[in-house]
């Protein structure tokens, strides 16, 4: 059902067969129900709901405010609008991303011209341009989307979501999207959609089939050093997760002591480095991000061969989300989470939870004493010189 323009424009961008979500998904939206798409990270949602938008825009009255999706943060916020341009600009389809961290007087000027057919906001940020901004309504709205709705609701943005609902017609399409049901988001289906489809191609914390998983155990005071040898033994580029701010900043500058080309990402920094931070490492300037779960949800970096969960994640769906960063578009990948002597419980926790029994990751514990011979000057006397760019 998706019109010849469109073909002719993902053919272009070498998209040769739809994935699961896409096939059940979009023949669904362009016939003009409203769909829950329930399908694991990295299952091709945001094409699944971009394609109809563009295609009602290419067929019927194209105007500002045409479409709205509302995604939980600023890195797939911008992912998204990425991929709208890619698919609509060469018909046309002009968009705007509403975020946090950017001059809200820079976003308010550029609303005020109405040159936008879709927004893509969050849901803190969207919330008070409607507040604030002369002007800005969105009664014209034609289709609305929630992505990632699961984590939007656990962000703590049920406040803007329901002021945000509240300020749009009821005479529109609604697509939700979510990689899991929770209660919360069969409690928005019911208030935000119309008689809807619903569309599953995965189980509850399903992984894709072309994902390597294995598990370290390993005492939580060698964390580094284990961490310095998977990264000389694993090719290719590697996202490192951990839990905290901190941590992320304190082991990409031990990485970078350690001569790895390694850049942080975590929601205390200002989103200009946010942004140059994802940019260095989308186009391999740098061979390893170190991240909290703000880069765990919807990044698409098809290049990542290596997901390293250096602290465990507290819960099973930050883990999906986690490994979910690698083998992504048919690609293969690799990840290995360190597992210590105070995350048992939980480690076990994710096994019963994916269905599968992790194996060991095979190391070489004396060539993990000779590097951590090196890791342990550095932890003793850090080099003050060294900064992270």
């Amino acid at each position: 059902g998706v019109n010849e323009a469109l073909c002719d424009v993902i053919a272009s961008l070498q998209w040769r067969a739809p994935t699961a979500i896409q096939v059940e998904a979009i023949p669904l939206a362009l016939s003009g129900r409203d769909v829950i798409g329930l399908a694991e990270t990295g299952s091709g949602k945001t094409a699944a709901f971009a394609l109809p938008i563009i295609q009602a825009l290419l067929d019927g009255e194209a105007h500002p405010n045409f479409a709205l999706v509302l995604t939980p943060t600023r890195e797939l916020a911008i992912q998204i609008q990425e991929q709208f341009q890619a698919l609509g600009k060469p018909l046309g389809v002009r968009t705007i991303c509403l975020v946090g961290g950017l001059h809200k007087t820079d976003q308010a000027i550029v609303l005020s011209k109405r040159q936008h057919h879709v927004i893509i906001a969050t849901p803190g940020r969207l919330a008070d341009h409607l507040a604030d901004t002369k002007g800005f309504d969105l009664r014209r709205l034609r289709f609305l989307v929630l992505d990632e709705a699961d984590r939007i609701l656990n962000m703590d943005f049920e406040d803007s979501l329901t002021k945000i609902l509240k300020e749009l017609p009821r005479d529109r399409r609604t697509f939700l999207f979510s990689a899991t049901m929770t209660k919360k988001v069969a409690k928005l289906q019911r208030a935000s959609l119309r008689d809807p489809v619903k569309v599953e191609v995965s189980g509850k914390y399903s992984t894709v089939d072309k994902l390597s998983q294995y598990y370290l155990f390993i005492p939580a005071k060698l964390k580094d050093h284990y961490l310095a040898y998977l990264l000389h033994q694993l090719s290719g580029s590697t996202i490192v997760f951990t839990h905290t701010r901190l941590q992320a900043s304190r082991v990409a500058l031990l990485l970078r002591a350690l001569g790895f080309s390694a850049v942080p990402l975590h929601g205390q920094m200002a989103q200009n480095k946010r942004i140059a931070a994802l940019n260095k490492f989308r186009a391999r300037d740098r061979g390893i991000l170190v991240a909290t779960d703000v880069a765990s949800r919807g990044l698409d970096i098809p290049h990542v061969d290596n997901v390293l969960n250096f602290d465990l994640s507290s819960n099973v769906k930050d883990y999906v989300h986690r490994v979910g960063r690698t083998a992504r578009a048919g690609r293969p990948g690799k990840s290995v989470t360190f597992v210590t002597q105070y995350d048992v419980m939980l480690y076990m926790e994710v096994e019963r939870a994916i269905g599968k029994k992790l194996p060991l990751y095979e190391v070489n514990r004396d060539e993990v004493v000779r590097l951590g011979d090196q890791v342990g000057v550095l932890i003793e006397k850090p080099d003050s010189s060294v900064r992270i760019h």
